[in-house]
Parts: structure tokens; C-alpha cells; sequence
């Protein structure tokens, strides 16, 4: 949530509220409507769009990246499979305004989720990417390059998996280990337990 406590003139990472879905739907339904960035077809409400930011923030991050008063990105985590033995891993969902790629938010916005994930013993982060098979004017190679830049390695790949636009798109799975796989892991903790201070410490801004 943008708060008059944040730097004016930078680009700073605030926490995300539901009151906030009109302004990460606006960043979101583009890449539903023009690309198969997204395998969504149909941009969802503002209505559904809030609701599934209350439900994530129960229990992950769901983090904003502003500049100059203005959401340009957002990213937050959520179950890998939603089966109790898979509480140490999350994945991943990133969206940048489009015009605002490759200035820094995207980058930001998936340290600061990574730093959240170590508080919250999550110990692998996994993203799904959809991947052309040759470069198009709906998907490029982009984002499966991002993430190689910040860490993440495939872990696994599923053909022709994805239509959209009348073409096949494949998918892949990659994967980054924050932590170290020991015999007793320290248990999950919900976001909703971390403190203001801990946010802070994560270079997160949080509602006054």
C-alpha cells in the first residue's frame, strides 16, 4: 500500500492490501488480453482479483513496486502444491507495468520476496514460465532469461502445454534454493506472523 511515509522521487517495495487489486489488475489485464505471458485468458473482476490477494496474504507476500506515487510492478508467492509436506517451497508470480521493463523492479520486488521467503523458512522458490517455441509477438524468451539472471536454473519442462491464440506454447519450471536442506527444518511461518520490523529489515514499506 502507498503511504505518504514512502520516498517520493525513488522507487521503493510496500506491502499490498486488497484495496489495491484496481491498480494491479490495470498492470495484470494486458498481459491476460496481448500476451501468453499469462496462460489466463480472461482478465478476472476487481472483485476476484481482491480476493485472491486476501487469500495469498494469509499466508505469503504479496509485495508492490512503486515509483513517483505509482504502482509499476508487483510480485508475491504462494503454495507450490497445496499439500502440507511442500510448506518449505513457494513459487513465484512477478507482472511489471508494460513500458517500465528493465529499469530495476522486477529485480527488486523478487530480492525482496526472497529475503521474506528466508523469515518464513521457505527454503526454494519455483517459477512457471511460458516459453515459445520460437519467439512470437505474444511471448519471448524474456522471462525464463530474467530468471536465469536471478539464480533460477529449469528444473523441468512441459511441451505444447498451453494454448492461446491459436498456437502451442511450452512451459517450464524453474527452481532457486535460498537455505539448506536439513534434517529439521525450522517450521513455516505465515506472513501474516511477520512483524513491521522484520518487513522493514527486508527493506519493505508497510501501512502506518
Amino acid at each position: 500500500m502507498i503511504t505518504e511515509a514512502a520516498p517520493k522521487d525513488s522507487l521503493y517495495i510496500c506491502t499490498v492490501s486488497p484495496e489495491d487489486a484496481p491498480a494491479l489488475l490495470e498492470i495484470y489485464a494486458p498481459y491476460v488480453e496481448h500476451t501468453a505471458v499469462s496462460f489466463e485468458i480472461t482478465v478476472p473482476s476487481e472483485e476476484e482479483f481482491a480476493g485472491r490477494i486476501a487469500h495469498t496474504i494469509k499466508r505469503y507476500p504479496y509485495i508492490a513496486a512503486v515509483r513517483n506515487g505509482r504502482i509499476i510492478g508487483y510480485a508475491c508467492t504462494h503454495p507450490f502444491v497445496d499439500r502440507e509436506a511442500y510448506r518449505h517451497t513457494a513459487e513465484t508470480t512477478v507482472y511489471v507495468r508494460r513500458g517500465e521493463t528493465g529499469l530495476g523492479a522486477g529485480r527488486l520486488l523478487y530480492e525482496s520476496l526472497e529475503k521474506i521467503s528466508l523469515l518464513q523458512n521457505v527454503l526454494d522458490l519455483y517459477a512457471c514460465i511460458g516459453v515459445p517455441v520460437r519467439d512470437d509477438e505474444h511471448l519471448t524468451h524474456n522471462s525464463e532469461e530474467f530468471h536465469k539472471h536471478m539464480g533460477y536454473e529449469r528444473a523441468g519442462f512441459f511441451p505444447a502445454c498451453g494454448y492461446k491464440f491459436g498456437r502451442w506454447y511450452d512451459m517450464v519450471w524453474m527452481r532457486k534454493t535460498l537455505g539448506a536442506h536439513t534434517e529439521n527444518p525450522a517450521e513455516f511461518v505465515p506472513f501474516c506472523s511477520l512483524s513491521k520490523s522484520a518487513l522493514a529489515g527486508c527493506g519493505i514499506i508497510t501501512e502506518e
